[in-house]
């Protein structure tokens, strides 16, 4: 039987982001993964493919009620190791790039589409396994996705950040 969740830990390092608040969050990340994606392809000052890293992170704020999503969502990829110390500059202004700190997460698995709703539901599914607890941030959370958006069943995580 698969664990509820389990606790990791990553390292720092640098990322490409891209910050937008559309309508509704699924088009804020599909615009904003088309231009990290372009980036990756060729739109970068070494001009050649960048090879793709796993997961895709999105970054998002519950609003003070905690009944829905902030409309500004960061999503960034992890740049490949041949290029942390020297990442390619992007051609796109939307697109720069950040050295993260190091991040301890206490994740969760999930499996479909990412939208604002099954979001919501992940993050209060999650709580109800945690319980009452306060070594973790309540506002800001990170969904991970591990594979393309077109597969229906596509694993996603749910990440809750610990704090420092």
């Amino acid at each position: 039987e698969e664990a509820a969740y389990e606790e990791r830990r990553y390292p720092a390092g640098k990322w490409a982001c891209v910050t937008k608040g559309e309508p509704m969050y699924e088009q804020s990340v599909s615009m904003s993964f088309m231009k990290l994606m372009r980036y990756i392809c060729k739109e970068n000052s070494v001009g050649c493919y960048l090879g793709m890293t796993v997961p895709v992170l999105s970054e998002i704020h519950l609003t003070k009620e905690g009944t829905e999503l902030e409309r500004e969502v960061v999503t960034a990829y992890y740049l490949p190791g041949e290029f942390q110390q020297n990442p390619p500059v992007p051609t796109d202004p939307e697109v720069r790039i950040t050295e993260r700190a190091p991040l301890r997460v206490i994740t969760r698995v999930f499996y479909g589409m990412t939208t604002e709703e099954t979001i919501l539901r992940e993050i209060a599914l999650f709580w109800e396994l945690l319980g009452s607890t306060d070594t973790v941030l309540r506002e800001t959370y990170i969904v991970a996705a591990y594979e393309n958006p077109s597969i229906p069943q596509r694993r996603n995580e749910i990440w809750f950040i610990c704090r420092a």
